[in-house]
């Protein structure tokens, strides 16, 4: 018989019922040390005070309203992103998913709006992950994606991941309307792009008039060490941004961010969200991004990942029939593995420790950014005792 949740995950024998900081706890008392952080979403750890507070505020007050309606919390977390990021405006999603359904239009919308109608294709790269919708498997284009949901939406050309010079260059036709690219792939790998391919995608956006869309749901909000991860590439800044997961620190909140001229064919009536931008997400949001946004938060991100990455180096060298390298930035990191990569997160769990499989045979390291040394030391050692008895399995096989 079918279980009464759908089946579509593949779910881990645990069950948590509460959170603290960087730790999940079992009903049993157990204490799990937590490098998943919910997929990136739990940025500042499990029941952060702040967020407690600002929820509960709000909650006392006012849970929903349409967007018929001036929504004064989402007004304020707008008006704040603008002030902080490249945007002029923010339309307010639930997730990543819906974040990409809109950013697809509003590419699409751009153009025609501009007597080009048939401008309407949009590149992408291999190994992308923009969401389980319809228009996000289409953009991904895998076929552990896409297969089964046919037909698909039309309109996406798929490029090799870090692909460059005239073989991107040609692929930017006159029908093409935007670019569509991870600054950090989550889901393929913990995959960097450097900076200067990032400026080349600016550059070669600006020669042909295409938009270039960046997906920062996991590796933006203080991930990588900057508010967003294409911050660390001077003068490539996004025409449209899709931005989820962090932003509400776990509490369900996804926005496009755009500027001016990017979101010029979204007018009033081509677009709408029953929930998207709703009191109880956007004080959450509000508060997050009031943390996060801090310098002295980013510095402190930036020197934890110093020292996490700096132990991960000594942890591959010391397990090379284990691991492969160390790919990542900031607190949004990957340990490459030689074994299969699920039979180091099933270590992991044995451990009491919680990381996330990605492609490539990565397994995913995604710590709250509140994440103390203390911590930092005690995953260590965990890993390494992971890695100890899978080195041990395979000597004996």
């Amino acid at each position: 018989m079918i279980p009464s949740v759908l089946p579509t995950y593949n779910r881990a024998p645990l069950a948590f019922e509460r959170g603290e900081g960087t730790w999940l706890i079992a009903a049993d008392g157990t204490r799990y040390l937590d490098f998943g952080a919910g997929i990136a979403v739990n940025a500042l750890g499990h029941a952060h005070p702040a967020l407690v507070a600002a929820l509960t505020a709000q909650a006392g007050r006012l849970w929903h309203l349409s967007n018929l309606y001036q929504i004064p919390e989402q007004v304020a977390l707008a008006d704040a992103l603008v002030e902080k990021t490249f945007a002029d405006t923010v339309f307010f999603t639930n997730s990543g998913t819906e974040s990409c359904e809109l950013a697809v239009k509003m590419a699409r919308k751009y153009w025609h709006d501009r007597g080009q109608p048939d401008r309407v294709n949009i590149v992408t790269f291999s190994g992308a992950f923009h969401g389980r919708s319809s228009a996000g498997i289409a953009a991904a284009g895998s076929e552990k994606m896409t297969h089964g949901f046919g037909p698909l939406l039309p309109g996406f050309i798929h490029l090799p991941f870090g692909v460059h010079g005239s073989v991107l260059q040609n692929a930017i036709d006159e029908n093409v309307a935007a670019i569509l690219v991870e600054p950090v792939q989550g889901e393929g790998g913990i995959r960097p792009l450097p900076a200067p391919c990032l400026q080349g995608l600016r550059e070669l956006c600006d020669q042909t008039g295409s938009l270039l869309i960046y997906d920062e749901v996991q590796c933006g909000m203080g991930r990588t060490g900057r508010l967003f991860a294409h911050e660390w590439a001077a003068g490539a800044a996004p025409d449209i941004m899709m931005v989820a997961k962090g932003i509400g620190g776990g509490f369900p909140l996804g926005a496009v961010l755009a500027t001016e001229q990017a979101a010029s064919g979204m007018t009033a009536g081509t677009h709408g969200s029953t929930y998207g931008g709703n009191p109880l997400a956007c004080a959450v949001g509000k508060t997050v991004l009031d943390i996060v946004a801090q310098p002295d938060f980013l510095d402190e991100v930036n020197r934890k990942a110093g020292l996490l990455r700096q132990r991960l180096e000594g942890l591959v060298a010391s397990h090379p029939d284990i691991f492969e390298e160390v790919r990542g930035m900031g607190l949004m990191l990957g340990l490459k593995c030689k074994v299969t990569n699920t039979d180091v997160v099933q270590a992991g769990y044995a451990r009491h420790l919680l990381t996330v499989p990605a492609a490539d045979n990565v397994v995913r390291l995604l710590p709250p950014l509140t994440i103390t040394d203390d911590e930092i030391a005690e995953a260590l050692s965990r890993l390494d005792a992971a890695a100890a008895a899978l080195a041990g399995k395979e000597a004996t096989q």
